[in-house]
């Protein structure tokens, strides 16, 4: 008898199978129809990825190849690209990570799929610049002005990695966080992905400040029940009246963010369930192009006819749209119940777009006879781009500050053309938006017909006009005056080279010296300009021509030998430490354990040279990190403090764990600043906190100052607390008091300039 065994199809191994299903999904993602070339395509760029990454896996065990697929599926499924990206992002990581040549996917999938992988391989030399971080973003902006769809799978690669993050340990969470925060949601927005940018800030949250996350989603899912019904209870009087446009429309209501409803939180200083506009209404109307601002405007008429309006909220981005494209009415009325509920009101085209931003707009160009809001700002993202001085942290800060900002300030040319910059902008920054020269050569600005000083800070409908003179020229202190980043870049260009120029007779008078002491130039000054601790050769020669370093005085501190400068040891002076960049090296000292309470890289943190930093006053309990300093050692940082994402976005490599072994003994004490509001019905305010604070919680209060106004006041408390157990308790209680409304940490920071 022959077994039957035999004649079966031998069964898939699971992840084999799950493989396959990622991949169908793939494919029943894409838009449209696709023809042979495009299958076949999408098919030899799968097979390429499939065996390139065979064995290899992620930090969480699965298949490595999962991930590629993955980016694909959301570039397809919610960003809408094509055959070409999808492609490219199935190959996206095959460069990097595996034994794959850039001219290997050249030949076999063509220049444009070629170019799209190259943009998006990490730049090898980018490890030995200053911040290999910010040389790797400055390679992937670069590509924004040739083709767009290597930032739109970026964003898909770093969504992934971002959903995926919980099997990474807990310092590269931080880092990839910070770097998410600092840069691709900002990005995000730029690029219109409004729904990309609302979770990545969802996800950083969760991983820099996750009780909080956590409180504000539980009780998100809580109250679902009672918001749906409420929504439901507000839409129904509006679907009634709607009907009468005769046009075909869909109402819904969607939560906030996580985020979003955190920073009410803190910003107002009420508790969650004070918080009344928890969700917006969106009213989306299927019309052609040329009735959606009649349709969208009619349809306000009746939101504002069933309920009550709040005028001072209405924002009109349907006659002026966005800089990135942003086009609805928004306005906030009044429910019922008294609640605030915000409703957006726009055109199927127009959500279109707010939801696939970049990806959609080329399929709408021109539709609405408005200028093409990208070109303008890929304009300006050239213009960054093209600054041949700027390093990769300047170049980093000042795309940023130029092309990334999310508010707006519209002005007006004497002509009456629009221009738009971002809000805070000041009039000299207008002068540089114009034209470079304008900038260079402005004398003097008038706005509204009166002159105004060059820092001014430009208000919406402001009408500017600038005068110039041929011999006026950029001066050092302009950079006080200015805010976006193509007015820095031009500026210090301008000091670059005058101070370059200058330079020179510093130049000259050292060559001598060093010709004298018959010693090797080159070798010499990158000797001392590492001593000094100067970012640039061209500064250091600066600083001899304008006196600030004498060279006489110089040559005391070194002796020659061997035909080589050698540095003398100053007994008692601290001076700057010449060779490389610090390294944990550096800052390590041999000291006895003690009682361990911090730990920097598993290690007791009495062993490293090490302090807290004054921008947010960390704690035991707080989640924290340790950031190596150029000459002061270690600072521990709160994850959440303002200064975070800068520090470890730019230079994430000076990033080192660090964590609480325990939350610390009552004998240490941190000094917190709380701000405490209320309700000013009369005196005993200052009594009352004093009694709990100092007397019922046995604390001691290091500063106190409170002002009322008008039946309210306002207080910043600083006090000693142990630990961030003992710090709830002091609020909790603060909060108890009748008097009192609200008590928050306050986080008494300036923010770091991008040079740490």
């Amino acid at each position: 008898m022959i077994s039957t065994i035999e004649t079966l199809p031998m069964k898939e191994p699971a992840e084999t199978q799950i493989i396959r299903h990622a991949y169908r999904k793939l494919l029943r993602a894409i838009k449209g129809e696709l023809d042979n070339a495009d299958r076949q395509l999408i098919r030899r760029a799968y097979e390429l990825a499939l065996a390139s990454h065979e064995g290899q896996r992620r930090k969480s065990g699965e298949a490595y190849i999962l991930h590629p697929i993955a980016v694909a599926t959301i570039c397809a499924e919610e960003i809408g690209l094509g055959p070409t990206a999808i492609a490219a992002a199935l190959l996206h990581d095959v460069v990097e990570d595996t034994h794959v040549k850039q001219e290997q996917i050249n030949e076999q999938f063509g220049e444009r799929v070629g170019k799209i992988v190259d943009g998006l391989t990490k730049l090898d030399s980018a490890y030995n610049a200053e911040s290999p971080q910010a040389e790797n973003f400055r390679k992937v902006l670069s590509t924004l002005v040739e083709d767009v769809r290597v930032v739109l799978i970026k964003m898909a690669d770093r969504l992934h990695n971002m959903r995926t993050l919980g099997s990474m340990p807990r310092h590269k969470q931080l880092k990839i966080a910070a770097e998410t925060s600092y840069i691709y949601a900002p990005l995000a927005h730029r690029l219109g992905l409004y729904k990309f940018k609302t979770e990545f800030l969802d996800l950083c949250m969760k991983i820099n400040e996750p009780d909080a996350y956590r409180d504000i989603a539980a009780k998100l899912q809580q109250t679902k029940r009672e918001r749906n019904r409420y929504i439901k209870s507000f839409i129904k009087p509006l679907e009634e009246r709607l009907g009468e446009l005769g046009v075909p429309y869909e109402t819904f209501g969607r939560p906030k963010s996580i985020y979003s409803i955190y920073n009410k939180i803190k910003n107002k200083q009420v508790p969650f369930e004070k918080i009344y506009d928890l969700f917006a209404v969106r009213i989306i109307l299927d019309v052609p192009p040329e009735r959606e601002k009649l349709c969208c405007w009619q349809a306000y008429s009746i939101v504002t006819d069933v309920h009550k309006a709040l005028p001072e909220r209405l924002k009109d981005w349907i006659t002026v749209p966005k800089s990135n494209g942003y086009e609805s009415l928004h306005t906030t009325v009044i429910g019922p119940g008294g609640r605030y509920v915000e409703v957006q009101i726009r055109s199927a085209r127009m959500d279109e777009i707010a939801e696939r931003g970049f990806a959609a707009h080329w399929k709408y160009k021109g539709v609405n006879n408005q200028p093409d809001v990208y070109e303008r700002w890929l304009d300006s993202v050239r213009e960054t781009l093209d600054d041949p001085n700027s390093n990769a942290v300047e170049f980093l800060w000042d795309f940023k500050a130029n092309s990334l900002f999310n508010e707006e300030v519209y002005v007006y040319t004497p002509k009456g053309e629009m221009k738009i910059l971002p809000k805070g902008a000041t009039a000299l920054d207008f002068a540089f938006s114009i034209h470079t020269d304008l900038g260079y050569h402005c004398r003097a600005i008038k706005v509204n017909d009166r002159l105004v000083p060059m820092g001014y800070t430009l208000q919406n409908a402001d009408q500017v006009s600038i005068e110039t003179d041929k011999n006026q020229k950029p001066s050092e202190e302009w950079l006080k005056w200015v805010v976006t980043g193509k007015a820095k870049a031009k500026i210090r260009s301008v000091m670059k080279e005058e101070m370059r120029r200058r330079g020179e007779i510093g130049k000259e008078a050292l060559e001598r010296k060093l010709k004298n002491l018959r010693v090797d130039f080159e070798d010499s000054v990158e000797m001392l300009v590492k001593h000094y601790g100067l970012p640039s050769h061209a500064e250091f020669y600066f600083k001899i021509a304008e006196g600030k370093l004498n060279i006489p005085d110089i040559f005391k501190r070194f002796k020659t030998e061997n035909g080589k400068l050698t540095e003398l040891k100053q007994p008692g002076e601290p001076g700057k430490p010449s060779g490389p960049e610090p390294g944990p090296a550096d800052i390590y000292r041999r000291k006895p354990a003690g009682k361990v309470r911090l730990l920097i890289n598993g290690e007791s943190a009495e062993r490293y040279e090490h302090s807290f930093a004054t921008c947010c006053n960390p704690m035991p309990g707080d989640n924290i990190f340790a950031y190596l300093t150029a000459n002061a050692g270690l600072k521990i940082h709160r994850t959440n403090c303002p200064n975070a994402d800068n520090l470890i976005a730019n230079y994430g490599y000076r990033v080192m764990k660090a964590e609480w072994k325990e939350t610390g003994d009552l004998e240490t004490r941190f000094n917190t600043t709380l701000t405490v509001t209320g309700i000013d019905d009369g005196p005993g305010i200052i009594q009352q906190i004093t009694q709990e604070v100092s007397n019922n919680l046995g604390l001691n209060i290091r500063s106190m100052s409170i002002a009322g106004n008008e039946g309210y006041f306002e207080g910043k408390i600083t006090l000693e607390v142990a630990n961030t157990d003992q710090l709830n308790t002091v609020i909790k209680n603060l909060e108890n008091l009748r008097q009192v409304s609200s008590v928050t940490r306050t986080d008494e920071s300036q923010e770091l300039d991008h040079q740490p």
